[in-house]
């Protein structure tokens, strides 16, 4: 099985900073791809960052400029630096790999158990 782990949420001040850490239990065969993902109360998740398997980057709208993914294939980890963030970034963020395990596997999402990120003064 794989377990994805975040760490990094907490409570911050409109326009300060937070950085959240994924980090998967295990190795993928091949480069997975990696994302972020967040939820707020009442609303559908939605896509804040991705890095796919070609490196290639995409961010939500709402997140461009202000929100930075990074990936280390060594360590098998994808970081989110975000930076002026503001009330409405409030929720719960969800880490997502999507890969296989080994040689032969099937493609799937593998998502983490979340963390909560609050923007208030």
């Amino acid at each position: 099985q794989v377990r994805l782990v975040e760490s990094g949420g907490g409570v911050v001040q409109p326009g300060g900073s937070l950085r959240l850490s994924c980090a998967a239990s295990r190795n993928f065969f091949g480069v997975p791809a990696m994302g972020w993902y967040r939820q707020a109360p009442g609303q559908e998740r939605e896509l804040v960052a991705e890095v796919t398997s070609s490196s290639t980057t995409n961010y939500g709208d709402s997140v461009k400029g202000r929100f930075t993914i990074s990936r280390d294939g060594a360590k098998n980890t994808v970081d989110l630096q975000m930076n002026d963030l503001k009330p409405e970034d409030t929720a719960v963020y969800y880490c997502k790999y999507l890969g296989r395990r080994y040689f032969g596997d099937i493609t799937r999402d593998y998502w983490g158990q979340g963390t909560q990120v609050t923007v208030s003064s």
